[in-house]
């Protein structure tokens, strides 16, 4: 299987996960002109943007290290593009969170999931938050 239908697998199986936790979700694959969001949805109350990271082996680290502080900021420009396109008010809890999806070959999907809650605050466009 190539790179992309395995990601696009992974990201499938992390929302089919998530949702078995509770975790309502609203979107996958949601783009903007600044980036992307693999996920969004509902954990509770609380609207959540979803980064879902996955890796074949542990040569690179885990997946979670793959969510640099570059991307963390590209990921808050486009969840300030969602909240504005959807009308979500400033009041609204919102969090981000790193969905780690690894190889599992005893499990029936294949799949591991680890769920980092709060993985990362919200970056303000401009911010040198980070660097």
């Amino acid at each position: 299987m190539d790179k992309v239908n395995e990601g696009r697998r992974m990201e499938a199986g992390a929302a089919a996960w998530l949702e078995t936790q509770g975790v309502r979700i609203l979107h996958r694959n949601f783009r903007s002109h600044s980036g992307e969001i693999d996920l969004v949805g509902y954990d509770g109350d609380c609207l959540v943007f979803f980064e879902v990271k996955y890796r074949t082996g542990r040569a690179c680290g885990p997946p979670e290290a793959a969510v640099t502080p570059a991307k963390q900021r590209r990921i808050c420009r486009v969840s300030d593009f969602y909240r504005i396109r959807y009308g979500i008010p400033a009041g609204q809890q919102i969090r981000y969170d790193v969905v780690a999806a690894f190889l599992l070959p005893d499990r029936p999907d294949g799949i591991g999931i680890r769920w980092i809650r709060d993985a990362f605050p919200y970056i303000p466009a401009g911010s040198s938050e980070g660097l």
